[in-house]
């Protein structure tokens, strides 16, 4: 009997890790992808332990990952040109291996999708670039999937991991608006500034209306993003100009302490765009054809959990198909709602939370007026550490599993 076949449309961060896990279970996964290769926008972010405790149930890909560990995360304040360190603590690859099993790791997303990509394809995954998926047209027992170049294909069920865009989702609940947050970032990636030389540091750098984040991605470069109130900007990643480029590296944020204007005076490559989230579904799934990651919830990046909440996505999911299927045959309407249904009750509620907790996040970071951020950032340092925050961060550090019942 030939195994069974399971389309996967978008080959961006989570369709060749969910890819690799569904061929080594019997399955034969096929990815689809609109774009006619790797994706060349997508900045930077954090993978974090529990977005990695599930990349290390694929064996060696933990040891591949092309970035950096972080070992101290800052929070600090440039207001009325006083310069003052909030927070400070150890977040070094040897505590947080203690504590969480995995470190903090900075990554360019372009590298990171080309490894998942290599790796996919060295577990035998099929990855068809330029099909843009179009229509579903579901049966008793299949899907048929219709692409933009006219191409058709026929798998048992359809798992939609086309990110804040997707297609799928449009097919199953009709077209919406993305919601724009009001803010808007601009990033690059630049030379580590003197400040910062020797040091892995997450960096949490508050202004008045404006926040920025920076850690370092290579051995001599830092990545670098600023947040702030603004017109709506379209979510494409794309590099600005030269002449926007130097407007934003001989800007206002050129002057800005702790090393960020320095970051912002030697950026490379500096982007801008807006940030999106979307609204939260009633369910993930139609028939035979599902939601996961960004596809299904959508956040803007304030709790740096995008990825990692995909991964866990993919872990429920697969733990859910092996209880309810662990033969990986051809699965029945029945049993595949019943995954589908395990695998939303389970994870809707949680990422909802998420969504909200980001863009509170972002408007908790970004005000303005002195008052506003002097008691921005005495939360910060009265609030960081103290049992509820700690608890909170030590609850999603630690998921999704302990024990992997994969």
């Amino acid at each position: 009997m030939a195994n069974t076949k399971v389309i996967i449309v978008g080959a961006g961060i989570a369709g060749p890790v969910l890819a690799v896990f569904l061929k080594t279970r019997g399955y034969n996964p096929v990815i689809y992808e609109r774009l006619p290769g790797p994706a060349e926008g997508g900045h930077v972010f954090t993978l974090q332990p529990n977005g990695i405790r599930v990349l290390s149930l694929i064996p060696e890909l933990v040891e591949q990952i092309p970035g950096h560990p972080l070992d101290r995360l800052i929070h600090c304040s440039c207001l009325d040109r006083v310069e003052d360190i909030l927070v400070e603590t150890d977040i070094s690859p040897a505590m947080m291996r203690e504590r969480f099993g995995f470190p903090f790791i900075g990554i360019r997303r372009t590298e990171f999708q080309q490894l998942l990509i290599d790796t996919a394809r060295k577990h035998g995954v099929e990855i068809k670039w330029s099909h843009q998926a179009i229509e579903f047209e579901q049966s008793e027992d299949a899907v048929e999937v219709t692409f933009a170049n006219g191409t058709k294909d026929t798998a048992s069920f359809v798992v939609g991991c086309d990110g804040l865009h997707s297609n799928t989702r449009i097919a199953l609940f009709g077209e919406e608006k993305a919601d724009f947050t009001g803010m808007v970032r601009v990033g690059g990636v630049s030379p580590t500034p003197p400040v910062l030389q020797g040091r892995l540091a997450l960096v949490n750098n508050y202004g008045d209306g404006r926040h920025m984040i920076a850690y370092p991605v290579t051995e001599d470069k830092y990545s670098w993003a600023i947040t702030t109130r603004g017109a709506e900007a379209k979510e494409d990643w794309r590099t600005q100009n030269e002449e926007q480029q130097n407007e934003i590296r001989n800007g206002p944020f050129s002057t800005w302490g702790f090393g960020a204007g320095d970051l912002v005076k030697t950026g490379q490559k500096i982007v801008k765009y807006g940030l999106y989230d979307r609204s939260e579904l009633e369910s993930w799934f139609k028939g035979r054809i599902v939601l996961l990651g960004d596809a299904a919830h959508p956040s803007s990046p304030h709790l740096g959990q995008g990825a990692n909440q995909a991964f866990e996505d993919i872990y429920h999911f697969m733990r859910l198909l092996g209880k309810h299927n662990p033969s990986a045959d051809q699965l029945s309407t029945e049993l595949l709602l019943r995954v589908f249904t395990d695998y939303q009750d389970l994870r809707l509620l949680r990422t909802s939370e998420l969504v909200r907790g980001a863009r509170q996040r972002g408007e908790f970071r970004v005000v303005a007026g002195v008052d506003a951020c002097r008691a921005r950032n005495e939360a910060i340092r009265t609030g960081f550490d103290n049992d509820a925050a700690r608890k909170v961060r030590d609850e999603l550090w630690s998921g999704p599993f302990t024990e992997s019942e994969m």
